[in-house]
Parts: structure tokens; C-alpha cells; sequence
């Protein structure tokens, strides 16, 4: 082989390999580990609970919870429900017993209630954040003052979608608030096919100052 075609064989090799750099750069970069592609990080995971979740639990419905009763079962916003019926003696700290209403809901003919979806199934110590109510009475007196619960709303533009006015913590899973039987009417969502909330909804926390209390001795 003579020094010219040598050097056509360096070229061709060359332009070969810039050709397989730009197909490389094309492809499109894989997800990271966890997170499917095509989805947030938790897209999947609602869209997939959508898929799941019966016609008749997504649109049946008792039209009795709104967000006042959604608010006066919470110490102050965001904070864990109480739990508003009997926990029978037979319960024990097992997930299994809450989910068997709370992992899809669906209606009960003892409550005479639709049940509200459970955005967590994964935390299994259900008992250690939501406890009944035993009374009324306080243990010590107090001057504790709650924060105002989080507005509607509040779209940058009008028709623009509206942003999250609270966290995601323990709550990722929209459509267990905002769709299904038990969902609060003035937050029912008519779109909750859209797995990915959060291409169109961001969170924005408005906080109010911090308020001091003490607690009587």
C-alpha cells in the first residue's frame, strides 16, 4: 500500500468516526436509574395508580367532603388527618388493615362513606402519624395560632395553569386528592389521565411568618 492510500484510509477513518460521534449525540440520553422515560419522577407512579384504580371508584361519589372538613380533620396544613371512625381492637400496626380501604378506596356500606386514597401506601406505620380523636379536651393550654391554609389558584396569567400551594412530601401521588370517589370537590381535577402533574403544575409555597407559642406549665 503506497503513502496515498494510506492517507485516504486516514480519512475515511476519520470521517467515520465523526459520523458515529453524531449518531451517538443524537440518541436520546438514558433516564436515570428509577426514573422511567417520558416521566417525572413520579409520573409513572400516578398514572399507573390511574390505570388501576376502578371506573366506578373514579366517579362515584358521597359529595359531602370539601375543603372545610378536608381542613378541620388537620392540626394545621399539611399536617397528617386524624382518623374520623373507630379503629376496631382487632387492628394492629400492620399497613395491611388500612389499605384494605385506603390503598384504592372505594365505597363502605358501614361508614356509609367513600374512602379517601392513601398518597403513600409505601409507609407502613400508618398509626404512628394518624391517630383517632379521643377528646376535646386539652392536655395543657396553649396559644398555639395555625397557619392559613394554602389559596387557590394563583395562576401567574388567567387560564394559565394554577401552581401547587403546598409540598410534596408524602403527597406525590396527585390523583389520591385530586381525583377518585373521595377527592374534595373544590380540588377535583376533570384531566387526571395526564400522568405527569407536574409538566404543566410547579410548586410554589406561600409561607406565612413563623408564629411563637408556648405551652402552659
Amino acid at each position: 500500500m503506497n503513502r496515498s492510500e494510506r492517507n485516504i484510509g486516514r480519512i475515511e477513518l476519520g470521517f467515520a468516526v465523526v459520523c458515529l460521534s453524531g449518531i451517538l449525540l443524537a440518541l436520546p440520553a438514558a433516564a436515570a436509574e428509577g426514573i422511567p422515560q417520558g416521566f417525572d419522577s413520579n409520573g409513572e407512579k400516578i398514572f399507573t395508580r390511574y390505570n388501576e384504580t376502578p371506573l366506578s371508584a373514579l366517579s362515584g361519589t358521597d359529595g359531602r367532603r370539601n375543603l372545610n372538613s378536608f381542613y378541620e380533620l388537620r392540626q394545621y396544613p399539611g399536617s397528617p388527618p386524624r382518623i374520623t371512625h373507630k379503629v376496631f381492637p382487632s387492628f394492629s400496626d400492620e399497613a395491611e388493615e388500612c389499605l384494605a380501604c385506603h390503598g384504592r378506596g372505594g365505597y363502605d356500606v358501614e361508614l356509609d362513606a367513600y374512602a379517601p386514597v392513601t398518597p403513600h401506601p409505601e409507609k407502613e406505620l400508618c398509626y404512628q402519624c394518624h391517630v383517632p380523636k379521643l377528646t376535646d379536651e386539652l392536655f395543657v393550654g396553649t396559644n398555639w395560632l395555625s397557619i392559613p391554609p394554602p389559596k387557590l389558584g394563583n395562576s401567574q396569567l388567567g387560564g394559565s395553569p394554577p401552581p401547587i400551594p403546598h409540598s410534596l412530601q408524602l403527597r406525590d401521588d396527585c390523583i389520591a386528592c385530586h381525583a377518585g370517589s373521595a377527592a374534595v370537590a373544590e380540588i377535583r381535577v376533570d384531566h387526571a389521565t395526564r400522568g405527569n402533574c407536574r409538566q404543566c403544575h410547579v410548586t410554589f409555597i406561600a409561607t406565612e411568618p413563623a408564629l411563637e407559642f408556648t405551652r402552659n406549665k
